[in-house]
């Protein structure tokens, strides 16, 4: 078998699946009811980011949890301004959007992405400890990879949540990082 496009030397296993959709109340009900959580959610997170290489600011409520090691993200986006989630939603998608990688080393990953001919579509964290690039893969087997930034910040909020999943018996299923 050839390869139709080189390899991109991605950094370590897919830590994260990331969901975009309309309602994310609604979406997190149907999480709940497989078993997964508990779910932590920040409502009116606004983020300052590139999309497509333009200024971009949005307000998004996004929502974590894992299952064992597999972390899960759902997000939704508060008002209709463009971005890489009003894009996909507009697509008729919705769903199943982004495999997350975590880079120890950040630069090099997203390099190597961008050396295959993998644009970065959305960018930024900088103001929040972690960065972040989104990047979309040719014929990729998600329509977005994500390589975030592996630090003190990733590193805590993986081993919170996989604590907080971690024999989890149902009870309080959704829950605010921020008191909202």
């Amino acid at each position: 078998m050839t390869l139709s496009t080189p390899p991109v030397a991605l950094p370590g296993p897919i830590r994260q699946i990331g969901f975009v959709v309309n309602d994310l109340d609604r979406a997190l009900e149907s999480w709940v009811a497989l078993g997964v959580g508990p779910w932590y959610v920040v409502r009116g997170q606004q983020l300052r980011t590139l999309y497509r290489g333009e200024p971009c600011e949005v307000t998004l409520t996004i929502a974590l949890a894992n299952s064992g090691d597999m972390q899960f993200e759902v997000i939704a986006q508060e008002g209709g301004d463009p971005s890489i989630y009003t894009e996909f939603l507009a697509s008729g998608r919705e769903g199943f959007n982004q495999f997350a990688y975590w880079a120890t080393d950040y630069e090099t990953a997203v390099q190597s992405a961008g050396d295959a001919g993998w644009p970065v579509v959305w960018s930024g964290g900088e103001a929040e400890g972690v960065r972040y690039a989104y990047l979309e893969p040719p014929n990729g087997p998600a329509p977005i990879i994500e390589i975030s930034e592996l630090n003190e910040i990733t590193n805590g909020l993986g081993d919170f949540l996989r604590a907080a999943a971690d024999g989890w018996d149902g009870a309080d299923p959704i829950r605010s990082f921020t008191g909202q």
